[in-house]
């Protein structure tokens, strides 16, 4: 879309915290409205209800509207948030499994700034899954570099949590 549609998606985000819990349905009807403005082939239509769902607490009714912006061809930044909030909803749900399969690749995606994001979601897949060692070496590997000091250690301490001997 362009820049003054995204903008005023910002702007709509931007007073969410505005919102009581009781008005959830309003924040989605401000959202619904600015999607109603999309081509209806549009990715980004399903992303941001997937978003607006998932933010007021309806995991179930984000997860179906995440997929079909991927299907649609959500890409770049915005299909990674998709993907990192789909594995979000899928263990909010009780589908963690699914979720470790989307993210997983995303392990080795190009860098960014979501990156952290990407492994602190899987770490929650992970430990809904009863692989916890596996989830906190995700959570220690992408803390370590953010340490002013210990950033050798917590890095091995992270990696032995996932070594065979470790």
């Amino acid at each position: 879309m362009n820049q003054d549609w995204e903008d005023r998606v910002t702007a709509a985000w931007a007073t969410f915290d505005d919102y009581a819990e009781e008005d959830a349905a309003a924040f989605r009807a401000v959202i619904d409205a600015l999607v109603a403005e999309l081509p209806e082939d549009s990715p980004l239509g399903p992303f941001e209800q997937a978003c607006a769902w998932d933010s007021t607490g309806h995991s179930d009714k984000a997860a179906p509207l995440y997929r079909e912006a991927l299907a649609r061809g959500l890409s770049g930044y915005k299909g990674r948030r998709a993907k990192i909030q789909l594995s979000s909803s899928l263990r909010n749900i009780g589908q963690a499994e699914e979720g470790v399969k989307l993210l997983t690749p995303e392990l080795d995606a190009p860098s960014d700034e979501l990156d952290d994001a990407v492994r602190a979601t899987l770490a929650l897949c992970l430990s809904s899954l009863g692989r916890d060692r596996e989830g906190l070496s995700l959570v220690l590997g992408a803390l370590a570099p953010h340490l002013p000091r210990y950033q050798r250690s917590m890095a091995n301490y992270a990696r032995a949590l996932v070594e065979p001997d470790g």
